[in-house]
């Protein structure tokens, strides 16, 4: 009797072995399950936060630049957005216009001046963001001169002069606004630069008192009419991006009435920002779709997660972006600044006079989601959860085209969960399946998830943590 228990023994210990069960959630890939493509993520340096950087030091400068645009040792950001100037003076804070001057009419030639100071160095961190495998600029615009609007200053709010409901005792300026920005296109052109998207509004559902225009559907699709044959006059593949709502319900009011318009054909970018209201279900419509700016206002915070909900921690942050691709259908996501001279959390990196860099843990939420895991080209695909266990997973799987998948696997509760993934078995290529945890201890932490038979991996996700899959 005891040796025929040994046998069996034996024989189960072999079952078990070439069967592995899962002890806990089970995230199964549907590769055949596609969704929206992707572009990346990333910054702003607006406001002369370019020039900021440019006055670090060598060494901390290429520190910050890599902490952001770097796909080997930071995030691996992908777009940035640069700001448009409209003010006619240079003092921090503000971005000056290339048209400072107002001209004899509104069909006058515009007084067009260089670029000032290398467009508050927007130009300079072009070419470094480039260099470190940018792939999409995009320039918008916060508002037209003041001579060209309603209220007479680029503050404040006003609409631009010559759309529906306005009347101007200067005339119509649409057209001298779409040649401003044009010249500005070709500026850049000119240096070897090529700006993707340009954007004539930011957050058009607003009046604040930093440069602001204000516009409703029809008032922009009025614009559309004017700057789309401009662009493709003056030989531009720019698109056009709108309309930076300050929220995602906002951002929908706007390409509503665009669409009313029938000038939706003439935007190849849908643009909104995650303030004024949280990104939601998707705008209908076949455009692609980024969160072009957000971010927190409350004290600086460099942790991972203080408390549940916490506004500015790195575990908010990544159920932020996360949602943003999985629920939202967005292609793209942006933070505000990238780095900043800042005493509250609209940045991701702070700095110091010349020298101090300092990383906060929203900048690994946001690293997850960035050019280090997940390529250009690539496609969101399905994902289901199964478990025989209480959790509280969030999953996002991203297909590459080069035959490897990033999946991420958010751990909203408080303990340990031992998670198999599977379905990846007909796509893998080989080799390790490697892990990588970020969490009040890790940053980016890599590992290798315990390869099994039968198309399985396995690895433990602590409670509150993000943890990458790369098969």
């Amino acid at each position: 009797m005891a040796a025929r228990l040994a046998t069996l023994s034996v024989m189960l210990a072999a079952l078990a072995q070439a069967a592995p069960q899962a002890h806990g959630p089970v995230v199964c890939l549907e590769p055949d399950t596609k969704y929206q493509g992707y572009d990346g993520i990333g910054v702003s340096e607006a406001f002369q936060r370019s020039l900021v950087l440019h006055e670090l030091n060598t060494a901390s400068q290429n520190l910050a630049l890599d902490y952001l645009f770097s796909n080997i040792s930071g995030a691996g950001m992908t777009i940035l957005r640069n700001g448009i100037g409209s003010s006619p003076e240079d003092g921090f804070d503000h971005m000056k216009s290339i048209t400072p001057t107002a001209p004899r009419s509104n069909s006058s030639q515009l007084n067009y001046i260089p670029l000032p100071r290398n467009d508050e160095y927007q130009v300079w961190l072009s070419y470094q963001a480039i260099a470190r495998g940018v792939n999409y600029i995009y320039a918008d615009a916060w508002s037209a001169d003041g001579y060209m609007k309603t209220n007479g200053t680029e503050i404040y709010g006003g609409y631009l002069c010559g759309v529906t409901n306005t009347s101007c005792s200067t005339g119509d300026w649409r057209q001298a606004y779409a040649d401003k920005i044009v010249r500005y296109l070709e500026d850049y052109r000119a240096l070897g630069i090529t700006i993707d998207y340009v954007g004539f509004l930011n957050e058009p559902d607003l009046s604040t008192p930093y440069a602001s225009m204000q516009s409703d559907g029809q008032q922009a699709a009025d614009f559309l009419k004017v700057l789309y044959p401009s662009l493709k006059k003056a030989g531009l593949q720019t698109q056009i991006a709108c309309c930076d709502g300050s929220g995602w319900e906002q951002q929908r009011e706007r390409l509503t009435g665009i669409e009313a318009a029938g000038e939706d054909h003439t935007v190849g970018l849908v643009t909104s920002h995650g303030y004024s209201s949280l990104p939601s279900t998707p705008f209908a419509t076949p455009k692609k779709t980024w969160i072009t700016e957000w971010s927190t206002f409350d004290p600086i915070n460099y942790d991972w997660y203080t408390s549940e909900g916490f506004q500015s921690d790195g575990l908010t942050w990544a159920n932020h972006i996360q949602q943003a691709f999985a629920v939202s259908n967005v292609t793209g996501f942006l933070y505000w600044w990238g780095a900043a001279n800042t005493t509250d959390n609209q940045s991701l990196l702070f700095v110091n006079n010349t020298a101090e860099v300092s990383v906060t843990k929203r900048l690994w939420a946001h690293a997850h989601f960035g050019s280090r895991f997940i390529r250009q080209g690539a496609t969101r695909i399905g994902t289901t959860v199964t478990s025989d266990s209480t959790h509280s997973l969030n999953v996002t799987a991203f297909a590459n085209t080069d035959g490897t998948t990033a999946v991420q696997v958010i751990n909203n509760g408080n303990d340990t969960e031992t998670v198999t993934l599977e379905g990846f078995s007909a796509h893998r290529k080989g080799g390790a399946i490697h892990t990588y945890l970020s969490n009040q201890a890790h940053n980016l932490t890599r590992g290798n998830a315990v390869t099994q038979s039968g198309g399985r991996a396995v690895a433990q996700v602590p409670g509150k943590s993000l943890l990458s899959f790369v098969v």
